[in-house]
Parts: structure tokens; sequence; C-alpha cells
């Protein structure tokens, strides 16, 4: 099938399907916006499970259609521009799934790739820890073998969406005074199960997607380690690889939705005639189509590498995002200094506070930039 014709397809599918009890999830479930309507949101993965499109681009072998790059791309563009919802079953699909294709046991895989495919189980990642947030390489919580089983005890944090999850997969140290790198492995591990506690953690937003997990002996069976003990390192970084994949193009068109927002409530207010605005929109503008640019160069690397333009797109879409949500203030002027009723105006103040974590999560600035260094430019630590 042709871009143009695939493009019909999902635009028709999704003008078809998300109408009746799925219309007000129309740009909702999005970053700063992820405890709206949780259950109808996993209803909607099943539905897309239903039509296909959950899965898409895993291989043919694994149950997925083995969509080619430039389909995925149009696939994620054409979900955003129709309104799709923040998906419930992203980290599952897009980040879990392809490490277990990789690294998972044939057993491993046919117990939990149906269950992804399908919209039935959802996951969450538990890899930051309150001593370790950008340091991975630096955490403490550890996992022993108890005979047939393996226990965790240890904290994460920032887990996103973890009350809604089935399961979490952890990253936890199962050599006892290893440091760095060394001595960790990767856990598949259930949820609702004695030993594991969940708490939310209350943002400036006034959503909590947000958790902290604390586990105090939590166990899973031995065969839920994916690879060796102690090759947690490798798989952890493999699933971070797999995270810059084809769905950087979908979180760009939310960005492209996000500014639409921005200027039609700069033509709302007025401030659309003040030159300095009409500047800094013009300014976004171009961040945006650079973005776009880099990410189409990042994709095009089919070597396998970790390619120096992938290694800076963190720190470009962060800055570029944290900019977008003051420039939302700025255009709303008193208006967005105060909570509103007003949805458009409720939305614009969720940007501006959720993006100003973005330079935070998934690694600080600071750590973003010693990487473009050091892994980049070769310079010295």
């Amino acid at each position: 099938m042709n871009e143009t014709a695939f493009r019909a397809e999902v635009a028709g599918w999704l003008a078809r399907e998300l109408t009746g009890e799925f219309a007000c999830l129309r740009h909702r479930g999005g970053p700063g916006d992820e405890e709206a309507f949780p259950a109808l949101r996993k209803a909607w993965e099943r539905k897309l499970a239903e039509g296909g499109w959950v899965g898409a681009a895993w291989p043919q072998a694994h149950g997925g259609r083995g969509l080619p790059l430039e389909l995925q791309l149009a696939f994620h563009e054409e979900y955003v521009r129709a309104g799709g919802p923040g998906r419930m079953g992203h980290i599952g699909e897009t980040l879990l799934a392809p490490t277990l294709i990789a690294f998972g046991t044939p057993e491993q895989q046919r117990r939990f790739l149906p269950g992804i495919r399908e919209g039935r189980e959802f996951w969450c990642q538990g890899y930051s820890e309150p001593g370790a947030g950008s340091d991975l390489a630096a955490i403490s919580t550890r996992c022993w073998q108890d005979g047939d089983m393996w226990r965790v005890q240890g904290q994460k944090v920032w887990t996103s969406l973890a009350h809604e999850s089935d399961w979490i997969f952890v990253i936890a140290r199962s050599t006892p005074g290893s440091v760095g790198r060394e001595g960790l492995t990767f856990l598949l591990m259930p949820l609702d199960q004695p030993g594991i506690e969940i708490q939310p953690i209350r943002q400036m937003t006034g959503e909590a997607e947000f958790n902290a997990v604390f586990f105090d002996g939590a166990a899973t069976d031995a065969g839920c380690i994916v690879g060796k003990p102690g090759e947690g390192w490798r798989v952890a970084m493999a699933l971070l690889g797999f995270e810059r994949g084809a769905s950087t193009l979908g979180q760009q068109m939310h960005f492209v939705h996000e500014m639409q927002l921005v200027v039609d409530a700069a033509i709302a207010t007025g401030t659309a005639f003040d030159p300095a605005i009409r500047e800094r929109i013009a300014d976004a503008w171009i961040g945006l189509r650079a973005l776009r640019h880099n990410a189409l160069r990042m994709l095009a690397g089919n070597d396998g590498a970790v390619r120096p333009e992938s290694l800076m797109y963190k720190y470009a879409w962060s800055n570029w995002h944290r900019e977008l949500g003051q420039l939302a203030m700025d255009v709303l002027g008193a208006a967005g200094d105060v909570r509103s009723d007003d949805a458009a105006v409720r939305r614009l103040q969720q940007v501006f506070f959720f993006s100003r974590a973005d330079t935070i999560y998934a690694g600080t600035n600071e750590i973003q930039l010693n990487i473009i260094a050091e892994r980049a430019l070769a310079m010295p630590r």
C-alpha cells in the first residue's frame, strides 16, 4: 500500500471510530493530562487493537503488521491530527514489546506480547529512584533469588500511570556490592501483589499521573528475568533506544496541536498584534520544523548505531516545549495567573506547568549536555 492510501485508511478509521462514547477523548490524555478518562482510554486501546493498530510496527512473526518506517510515521501523524487520545498502552507497545522481541525468550514473548497487542495488559517503567533520577547507574533498589522466585526491595519514583498498570518492568541491583552499570538485572513484575505499594504524586498541574512505587520483598518468578542476571544495563539501554522510534513524530504532531492552541489564544486575546509575541510565535514554528527535520534525520539511520542527532533530541525538544509553555502564559496575560474553568485557558496552563518538568525528567539538561559532549563530540569527561 502506498503512503497516500495508507493515510486515507488511518484517517477514515479514526473518523469512524473516534465518535460516540470515544468523542470526548479527542486531544485528551497527553502529557499533563494523563489522568483524563483512564477507563475509557483503556477501552480505546482495545478498539485500536480490534482495528489492527496496536503493534502494527512489530514483525509479523510476533503478531504485528511489519509496517515500514514511512507508514509508521504516517500512522502517528494521522493519529494526532485526528485528535487521537494519549495512549495508555504506549509503554508496553513501544518500549517493552520491542525489548522482548529483541532480548526476551520465546516463552516471554508468548506470555506477554498478546496482552499488549490486544489492549488487555498495561505496563509502567520502574527506572528512576529518589537518589538516582538522572543517573540510572546509581540505583540502589536490590533484587535476589529466592527459590523459583526473585524478590525486590527498594523504591522507584516518577512512575507514570503505575496506578493504572498491571505490570512494571524494573531494573534492580542483583550483585551485592556492585556499583555503576555492573550487577543490574531487568525484571518483569505484577503490580497487584503483597509487597508493592503505589503512592500518587500530586503535581502543580493538579494531576497525579506520576507515582512512587515501594517494593518490600515483592516477588516475580524466575522466568520474568529479561536477559541474564547482571545484564540489566544492556537491556535497559536497548529499551531506551526504542524510545527514539517513530513515535517521536507523533509527539511533534502533539506539539503542533498545542502551538495552534497558543496561536488561537493570541488571536482571542489580541496579543497576536504584539510584534514581540508574533516574533516568538514565528521562532516557535521554526524550532518545531527543525525538530521534525532532525527527527527524520535521526530515524533515517538503520545501522543500529546511536547517532549524534539522537543524542541531542531530548535536549532540543524539552527546551523548545518549555519555551512554548512560557509563551502560552505570556499570550494569556493576567488570565493565565489564576485557576480557570475555561477549558482553553486551563489547557494552556497545563502545558506551562507540565513543560517546566521537561528539562528535568528523563535526564536533566545538564546530564543531556554531558551526553552530547562526551558521546557525540568525544570531549573528555
